[in-house]
Protein backbone atom coordinates (compact mmCIF):
# COMPACT_ATOMS: atom_id res chain seq x y z
CA UNK A 1 0.00 0.00 0.00
CA UNK A 2 1.42 3.66 -1.06
CA UNK A 3 0.97 5.93 1.69
CA UNK A 4 2.05 9.25 2.00
CA UNK A 5 2.94 11.19 5.46
CA UNK A 6 2.19 15.02 5.69
CA UNK A 7 2.63 17.52 8.06
CA UNK A 8 2.37 21.15 9.43
CA UNK A 9 5.83 22.89 9.06
CA UNK A 10 5.69 23.22 13.25
CA UNK A 11 7.31 19.55 12.91
CA UNK A 12 11.02 21.12 12.41
CA UNK A 13 12.20 17.81 10.32
CA UNK A 14 15.40 18.40 8.88
CA UNK A 15 15.87 18.62 4.91
CA UNK A 16 17.69 15.11 4.87
CA UNK A 17 15.01 13.45 6.51
CA UNK A 18 12.40 15.19 4.94
CA UNK A 19 13.51 13.73 1.43
CA UNK A 20 15.11 10.32 3.03
CA UNK A 21 10.87 9.74 3.99
CA UNK A 22 9.61 11.16 1.30
CA UNK A 23 7.50 13.70 3.88
CA UNK A 24 5.89 16.89 2.40
CA UNK A 25 4.88 19.42 4.53
CA UNK A 26 2.70 22.50 4.53
CA UNK A 27 4.24 25.79 5.90
CA UNK A 28 2.52 28.08 8.64
CA UNK A 29 1.99 31.68 8.18
CA UNK A 30 3.94 33.81 9.63
CA UNK A 31 3.03 37.74 10.32
CA UNK A 32 5.54 40.44 10.90
CA UNK A 33 4.96 43.64 10.46
CA UNK A 34 2.66 44.35 8.00
CA UNK A 35 3.83 41.19 5.98
CA UNK A 36 2.64 37.40 5.36
CA UNK A 37 5.64 34.76 5.45
CA UNK A 38 5.63 31.60 4.95
CA UNK A 39 7.44 29.16 8.24
CA UNK A 40 10.71 27.72 6.42
CA UNK A 41 9.99 28.83 3.21
CA UNK A 42 10.10 32.31 2.84
CA UNK A 43 11.10 33.05 6.56
CA UNK A 44 13.51 31.45 9.09
CA UNK A 45 14.55 32.04 12.61
CA UNK A 46 17.33 33.87 11.94
CA UNK A 47 15.23 37.06 10.15
CA UNK A 48 12.93 36.71 13.23
CA UNK A 49 16.06 37.37 15.54
CA UNK A 50 17.57 40.24 13.28
CA UNK A 51 13.67 42.14 12.89
CA UNK A 52 13.38 41.73 16.81
CA UNK A 53 17.19 43.06 17.64
CA UNK A 54 15.91 45.82 15.58
CA UNK A 55 12.87 47.32 17.24
CA UNK A 56 10.52 45.00 15.74
CA UNK A 57 7.35 43.76 17.27
CA UNK A 58 7.72 39.84 17.64
CA UNK A 59 5.77 37.81 14.78
CA UNK A 60 2.97 35.73 15.07
CA UNK A 61 1.70 33.15 13.67
CA UNK A 62 -2.09 31.73 11.77
CA UNK A 63 -2.94 28.44 10.32
CA UNK A 64 -3.32 27.27 6.68
CA UNK A 65 -7.01 27.71 6.44
CA UNK A 66 -9.76 25.11 4.97
CA UNK A 67 -8.82 26.08 1.23
CA UNK A 68 -5.14 25.45 1.42
CA UNK A 69 -5.35 22.36 3.35
CA UNK A 70 -8.00 20.99 0.80
CA UNK A 71 -5.36 22.32 -1.85
CA UNK A 72 -2.72 21.03 -0.04
CA UNK A 73 -3.80 17.02 0.27
CA UNK A 74 -5.78 16.86 -3.29
CA UNK A 75 -3.03 15.89 -5.28
CA UNK A 76 -1.91 13.41 -2.15
CA UNK A 77 -5.09 12.25 -1.67
CA UNK A 78 -5.36 11.03 -5.66
CA UNK A 79 -1.99 9.84 -6.42
CA UNK A 80 -1.13 7.76 -3.03
CA UNK A 81 -3.71 4.85 -1.26
CA UNK A 82 -3.88 6.80 1.98
CA UNK A 83 -2.39 9.98 2.96
CA UNK A 84 -1.82 10.56 7.20
CA UNK A 85 -1.41 13.99 8.13
CA UNK A 86 0.14 14.77 11.64
CA UNK A 87 -0.80 18.28 12.91
CA UNK A 88 1.03 20.54 15.63
CA UNK A 89 -1.08 19.97 18.68
CA UNK A 90 -4.99 21.48 18.59
CA UNK A 91 -4.09 23.52 21.65
CA UNK A 92 -1.30 24.97 20.07
CA UNK A 93 -2.94 26.22 16.73
CA UNK A 94 -6.55 25.89 14.75
CA UNK A 95 -4.61 23.77 12.25
CA UNK A 96 -5.70 19.98 13.40
CA UNK A 97 -9.07 21.36 13.38
CA UNK A 98 -8.59 22.98 9.71
CA UNK A 99 -7.08 19.84 8.58
CA UNK A 100 -9.69 18.01 9.65
CA UNK A 101 -12.49 19.48 8.16
CA UNK A 102 -10.36 19.46 4.77
CA UNK A 103 -9.95 15.61 5.21
CA UNK A 104 -13.85 15.29 4.50
CA UNK A 105 -13.41 15.87 0.89
CA UNK A 106 -11.33 12.73 0.66
CA UNK A 107 -11.77 9.16 1.52
CA UNK A 108 -8.85 8.53 2.13
CA UNK A 109 -7.30 11.16 4.51
CA UNK A 110 -6.17 10.44 8.35
CA UNK A 111 -5.78 13.37 10.48
CA UNK A 112 -3.42 13.13 13.76
CA UNK A 113 -3.41 15.34 16.41
CA UNK A 114 0.50 15.13 17.76
CA UNK A 115 -0.70 17.15 20.83
CA UNK A 116 2.72 18.66 20.79
CA UNK A 117 4.47 20.83 18.74
CA UNK A 118 8.51 21.33 17.14
CA UNK A 119 10.23 17.99 17.26
CA UNK A 120 7.33 16.58 19.42
CA UNK A 121 5.57 16.65 16.65
CA UNK A 122 8.09 15.54 14.17
CA UNK A 123 8.71 12.22 16.17
CA UNK A 124 5.42 11.36 15.37
CA UNK A 125 5.73 12.39 11.39
CA UNK A 126 8.84 10.47 11.37
CA UNK A 127 7.56 7.40 13.14
CA UNK A 128 4.88 7.62 11.19
CA UNK A 129 7.08 7.94 7.96
CA UNK A 130 8.76 4.55 9.28
CA UNK A 131 5.67 2.52 9.95
CA UNK A 132 3.99 3.42 6.56
CA UNK A 133 7.50 2.02 5.03
CA UNK A 134 7.08 -1.69 6.75
CA UNK A 135 3.44 -2.09 5.32
CA UNK A 136 1.31 -1.49 8.29
CA UNK A 137 -2.50 -0.29 7.12
CA UNK A 138 -3.10 3.76 7.54
CA UNK A 139 -5.79 2.98 10.43
CA UNK A 140 -3.33 1.30 12.38
CA UNK A 141 -0.61 4.12 11.73
CA UNK A 142 -3.46 6.74 12.85
CA UNK A 143 -4.28 4.55 15.93
CA UNK A 144 -0.70 4.34 17.09
CA UNK A 145 -0.17 7.46 16.85
CA UNK A 146 -2.48 8.57 18.95
CA UNK A 147 -1.27 6.48 21.15
CA UNK A 148 2.29 7.73 20.91
CA UNK A 149 1.16 11.01 21.05
CA UNK A 150 0.61 10.40 25.09
CA UNK A 151 3.97 8.89 25.52
CA UNK A 152 6.13 11.80 23.94
CA UNK A 153 8.37 14.06 25.35
CA UNK A 154 9.58 17.55 23.97
CA UNK A 155 11.26 20.03 26.52
CA UNK A 156 13.94 22.28 25.84
CA UNK A 157 16.13 25.43 28.41
CA UNK A 158 15.80 29.09 26.98
CA UNK A 159 18.90 31.08 26.98
CA UNK A 160 16.82 34.37 27.70
CA UNK A 161 13.16 35.26 28.39
CA UNK A 162 13.38 38.31 26.38
CA UNK A 163 11.91 36.95 23.41
CA UNK A 164 9.22 35.73 25.18
CA UNK A 165 8.45 38.92 26.50
CA UNK A 166 8.70 40.33 23.33
CA UNK A 167 5.93 38.11 22.35
CA UNK A 168 3.79 38.73 25.38
CA UNK A 169 3.96 35.50 26.85
CA UNK A 170 5.82 36.43 30.14
CA UNK A 171 6.20 40.35 31.57
CA UNK A 172 9.27 42.12 30.90
CA UNK A 173 10.17 42.61 34.46
CA UNK A 174 9.89 38.48 34.70
CA UNK A 175 12.40 38.37 31.81
CA UNK A 176 14.80 41.30 32.82
CA UNK A 177 14.70 39.54 36.95
CA UNK A 178 15.97 36.62 35.65
CA UNK A 179 18.28 37.30 33.14
CA UNK A 180 20.43 39.28 35.68
CA UNK A 181 19.67 36.19 38.01
CA UNK A 182 21.60 34.13 35.58
CA UNK A 183 17.96 32.28 35.61
CA UNK A 184 17.18 29.45 32.58
CA UNK A 185 14.00 28.07 32.71
CA UNK A 186 13.26 24.65 31.09
CA UNK A 187 9.87 24.50 29.32
CA UNK A 188 8.36 21.23 28.49
CA UNK A 189 4.90 20.17 26.36
CA UNK A 190 2.56 18.77 29.31
CA UNK A 191 -1.28 17.73 28.21
CA UNK A 192 -0.78 19.17 25.32
CA UNK A 193 0.70 22.72 26.32
CA UNK A 194 3.74 24.24 27.46
CA UNK A 195 4.67 24.92 30.77
CA UNK A 196 7.66 25.72 32.79
CA UNK A 197 8.81 22.85 34.50
CA UNK A 198 12.19 23.82 36.09
CA UNK A 199 14.78 26.74 36.62
CA UNK A 200 18.20 26.58 36.42
CA UNK A 201 21.30 29.04 37.54
CA UNK A 202 24.15 29.61 36.08
CA UNK A 203 25.96 29.33 32.54
CA UNK A 204 24.33 28.08 29.99
CA UNK A 205 26.37 24.98 29.54
CA UNK A 206 26.03 24.12 33.16
CA UNK A 207 22.55 24.24 32.94
CA UNK A 208 22.38 22.09 30.32
CA UNK A 209 24.09 18.94 31.75
CA UNK A 210 21.84 19.63 34.82
CA UNK A 211 19.01 19.45 32.61
CA UNK A 212 19.89 16.16 30.56
CA UNK A 213 20.60 14.69 33.27
CA UNK A 214 17.03 15.39 34.85
CA UNK A 215 15.42 14.05 31.96
CA UNK A 216 17.24 11.19 31.59
CA UNK A 217 19.26 9.85 34.75
CA UNK A 218 17.18 6.84 36.12
CA UNK A 219 14.93 6.33 33.76
CA UNK A 220 13.65 2.70 32.72
CA UNK A 221 10.78 3.85 31.26
CA UNK A 222 12.45 5.72 27.73
CA UNK A 223 12.20 4.20 24.56
CA UNK A 224 15.59 3.86 23.22
CA UNK A 225 14.91 3.51 19.47
CA UNK A 226 15.22 7.23 18.88
CA UNK A 227 15.72 10.70 20.23
CA UNK A 228 15.74 14.39 19.06
CA UNK A 229 18.20 17.57 19.73
CA UNK A 230 16.63 20.24 18.73
CA UNK A 231 18.17 23.68 18.87
CA UNK A 232 18.09 27.04 17.48
CA UNK A 233 21.88 29.09 17.30
CA UNK A 234 22.76 26.89 19.89
CA UNK A 235 25.82 29.04 22.41
CA UNK A 236 29.33 27.17 22.71
CA UNK A 237 29.18 24.42 24.90
CA UNK A 238 25.89 23.16 24.74
CA UNK A 239 25.40 20.56 21.97
CA UNK A 240 28.69 19.03 23.71
CA UNK A 241 26.82 18.89 27.24
CA UNK A 242 23.39 17.38 25.10
CA UNK A 243 25.71 15.11 23.22
CA UNK A 244 27.88 14.04 26.34
CA UNK A 245 24.77 12.97 28.40
CA UNK A 246 22.99 11.57 26.05
CA UNK A 247 26.23 9.18 26.13
CA UNK A 248 25.97 8.37 29.65
CA UNK A 249 22.54 8.27 30.29
CA UNK A 250 20.71 7.53 26.37
CA UNK A 251 21.85 4.68 24.78
CA UNK A 252 19.78 5.94 22.01
CA UNK A 253 19.72 3.47 18.73
CA UNK A 254 19.23 6.71 16.64
CA UNK A 255 19.92 10.51 17.22
CA UNK A 256 18.66 12.88 15.12
CA UNK A 257 19.72 16.75 15.21
CA UNK A 258 17.01 18.92 13.88
CA UNK A 259 16.68 23.19 13.82
CA UNK A 260 13.99 24.63 15.77
CA UNK A 261 11.81 26.37 13.43
CA UNK A 262 10.07 29.92 13.22
CA UNK A 263 7.01 28.65 15.11
CA UNK A 264 8.81 28.42 18.25
CA UNK A 265 12.47 29.84 18.05
CA UNK A 266 10.40 32.84 17.28
CA UNK A 267 9.74 33.39 21.00
CA UNK A 268 12.48 31.34 22.66
CA UNK A 269 14.63 32.95 21.22
CA UNK A 270 18.30 32.12 19.99
CA UNK A 271 20.44 29.19 22.43
CA UNK A 272 17.55 27.28 22.87
CA UNK A 273 18.20 23.81 23.09
CA UNK A 274 16.41 20.60 24.18
CA UNK A 275 15.06 16.88 23.48
CA UNK A 276 12.35 14.98 22.32
CA UNK A 277 12.03 10.88 23.12
CA UNK A 278 9.18 8.94 23.96
CA UNK A 279 8.41 6.74 27.01
CA UNK A 280 7.50 3.25 26.66
CA UNK A 281 4.09 1.43 26.08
Amino acid sequence: MNIKITADSTCDLSEALLRQWNISLIPMHILMGEESYLDGVTIHPADVFAHAQNGGKMPKSAAPNLVEYTDFLAPFARDYDAVIHINVGSKFSSCFQNARLAAQEFGNVYVVDSENICTGQGYLVLQAAKWAADGLPPKNISMRLQGLAKRVELSFVLNQLDYMAKSGRCSGVLAFGANILGIKPSLAVIDGELKVVRKYRGSLPICVGKYITDQLANREDIDRSMVFISSTQAKPGCMEAIKAGLRQYGNFENVYETDIGTTIGGYSGPGTIGIVFARKQ
